[in-house]
């Protein structure tokens, strides 16, 4: 399992246990119970009402963006709108053309393959998938040696609704094959306030309002984290306090799980000192800075720098990462020694 799971502000960091049990409770289960993603929601809701209406499958949909901020849940949302099931696959999981299949197969006349982290995909699966999405059928070899021989068989035409965190390593061919592509955007304070209150009512939790916007500040802009650090505060309000979440909960919460005022973990900060005091603040590439901090690429390039680049600590340039001098600020180093 890669370290970064065990981060209380990863937006990975739910192992699928507690998926199951927190989805249920948290998840929206409309359009109208979506909070935030506003262009998302409007595109959505403009395209379920036109397939509806033509009694047709929903175009194909491709949602992209940092992780936690809502895909999955969103591909649920899409289902219950059309009224039909979902079936939910990964990726990685996926790794022949004939476990394509047999899912294809299994499909019903409209109803939506969700496929998360469609980028790891087998080159030789995306080749089976072109047709499926385009053609709505696949080929199947029958047979080995020279007597095999080609069959294609139609496919009910469904819906393909794909997630990923990283847009640019899908091949060209199969991203052109959605329609529809939408763009994940890192929550704002005040919605992700409106999230927490939400999701406290749904879990039986007290959260006062001032609470609840301490935590959303802090919480990356992502709702899975806000989610996450909501069942960290309510034990320790449960334990040290009265139950009910105030801003001093929150802080004795984030001040014993390391996040700063400004939502940064130890790993956050860390990367950004390592910058400034081992490389001169940068520029510096990724894969020295990983090797560097010790993480994987994928940790920091998908996890941290979303966040940093957002609150304007740190830059990608064409030479490598550098802190900015707002980063410099925030570690406290004097203006002397920030990035030139």
């Amino acid at each position: 399992m890669p370290p970064h799971r065990d981060r209380p502000t990863s937006p990975a960091a739910l192992d699928d246990a507690e998926r199951r049990a927190e989805d249920p409770a948290l998840r929206p289960r409309t359009l109208n119970e979506v909070l935030g993603q506003a262009h998302v929601v409007d595109n959505l809701r403009v395209s379920i009402r036109a397939a509806k209406g033509r009694g047709e499958a929903m175009d194909h949909t491709l949602l992209h963006g940092p992780p936690g901020l809502g895909k999955t849940s969103l591909a649920h949302v899409i289902a219950e709108e059309l009224g039909t099931d979902v079936r939910v696959t990964a990726g990685p999981l996926i790794q022949r053309g004939g476990d394509l299949a047999a899912l294809l197969v299994a499909l019903n006349a409209r109803e939506v393959l969700f496929i998360d982290e469609i980028h790891r995909l087998p080159r030789a699966v995306e080749e089976v998938l072109y047709a499926a999405m385009e053609d709505f059928r696949i080929d199947i070899l029958m047979g080995q040696g020279p007597g095999a021989q080609s069959v294609s068989m139609p496919l009910p035409r469904f819906t393909l609704v794909g997630a990923t965190t990283r847009k640019g390593l899908l091949s060209a061919p199969l991203r052109d094959r959605f329609p529809i592509q939408l763009q994940f955007d890192l929550y704002d304070p005040d919605t992700l306030a409106h999230i927490l209150t939400r999701s406290a009512a749904r879990l039986g939790v007290q959260l006062a309002a001032d609470g609840a916007r301490a935590l959303a500040r802090r919480s990356r802009g992502t709702p899975r984290v806000a989610n996450r650090l909501l069942r960290r505060a309510r034990d320790f309000a449960e334990v040290e306090s009265d139950g009910r979440i105030t801003p001093a909960v929150v802080d004795r919460t984030l001040s014993q799980l390391q996040i700063d005022e400004e939502g940064l973990d130890l790993l956050d900060r860390r990367l950004l000192e390592t910058l400034q005091l081992k490389f001169g603040g940068g520029p510096v590439g990724l894969s020295t800075l990983a090797t560097a901090l010790g993480e994987e690429r994928d940790v920091i390039e998908d996890v941290c720098e979303p966040f940093l680049i957002h609150k304007g600590f740190l830059a990608r340039t064409p030479r490598g990462r550098i802190v900015t001098p707002a980063g410099v600020r925030h570690l406290g180093f004097p203006p002397a020694e920030s990035t030139p």
